[in-house]
């Protein structure tokens, strides 16, 4: 059954990923997006509504989702560095905002939204593998928006009965990612220019990293599924991957095995260790990454070869 379906964030990374996936299925897609961040040309060629505009202008989005019949809210500040710098404009763009889309759906009678909420940030340090169970304890503005975004998702289901689902995602990464700040991004720069590829901390640091396409399986599954309203669900491969070992693994993909490694001290704010099971995920949506890491990094390198470098 196909749907009209507006995409906040639509020019982003996954925003660009997920729109692909979305026109494939049948659906008519509307995206929304201020291009501070998004690209205009990822959406070139495409057959989408494209409205530039923000995602606080509660009457923009109360007009755009008039004939929509969900929402899947992936605008945001994703960065821990620059939320750690501007704990303001973080605040904005992602608890604010999200309450801004919230009450839009709510004017609209929109019946199910699906947030881009984050696992490691929001749950802080703690013994991984981590679940839907586990305690939120932030150690950064950014972690602490995406959980306040969460608890308004929550309340806008228990007190408006939108079919609300907030999925957590590991660190994501693939095509269309080449104006992120994320390691994977920072690190195949580094591997074309030449430049040593640069760890903040002694490299130990572990995160949980997904290939793009399977986070766009799990949100069309968010849109599909029949879950509680007010549902929360960690999208992750269960694996844990240390910075070192990523470097490594790019490192290979791109065939420069011994490439120099430099060390810095560790920034505040970011996690030490995270990874997350997808148990959850699995049985309530009958989700299950796909894409193992080895095989994503290549993907991703490929697609930096043909449009960034």
């Amino acid at each position: 059954m196909t749907s009209r379906i507006l995409v906040t964030g639509g020019a982003g990374f996954v925003g660009t990923n997920l729109v692909r996936l979305l026109l494939s299925r049948g659906h008519t897609v509307t995206v929304l997006d201020d291009f501070r961040t998004g690209r205009a040309e990822y959406l070139e060629g495409l057959d989408v509504e494209i409205v530039r505009g923000e995602i606080g202008d509660t009457a923009l989005v109360t007009d755009l989702a008039q004939d929509k019949d969900a929402i899947v809210h992936l605008a945001a500040a994703g960065s821990v560095v620059d939320s750690v710098a501007d704990p303001s404009a973080n605040f904005e763009a992602n608890a604010q905002g999200t309450f801004s889309v919230l009450n839009a759906a709510r004017a609209a009678n929109i019946g199910r939204l699906v947030f881009s909420s984050t696992g490691g940030a929001l749950i802080g340090n703690a013994v991984p593998p981590v679940n839907e169970q586990s305690l939120p304890k932030p150690i950064s503005p950014y972690g602490a928006s995406k959980l306040a975004a969460e608890a308004y998702c929550h309340a806008f289901a228990k007190s408006y009965g939108i079919r609300t689902v907030a999925l957590r995602f590991a660190n994501v990464y693939g095509p269309y990612s080449g104006h992120k700040k994320g390691a994977i991004t920072v690190f195949l720069r580094a591997l074309h220019e030449g430049r040593p590829i640069q760890i903040f901390g002694d490299g130990k640091a572990s995160r949980d990293f997904m290939y793009v396409d399977d986070i766009c399986r799990g949100l069309e599954l968010g849109l599909t599924s029949d879950l509680e309203p007010g549902t929360v669900a960690h999208l992750a491969t269960g694996v844990e991957t240390s910075v070192s070992e990523l470097a490594d693994a790019c490192r290979q993909a791109v065939g420069l095995p011994d490439h120099p490694i430099e060390y810095l001290p560790p920034r505040p704010g970011e996690v030490e260790r995270n990874f997350a099971t997808y148990d959850y995920a699995k049985q309530a949506m009958g989700f299950e990454p796909t894409v193992a890491l080895t095989d994503g990094l290549a993907r991703t390198y490929d697609w930096y070869q043909q449009h960034v470098f």
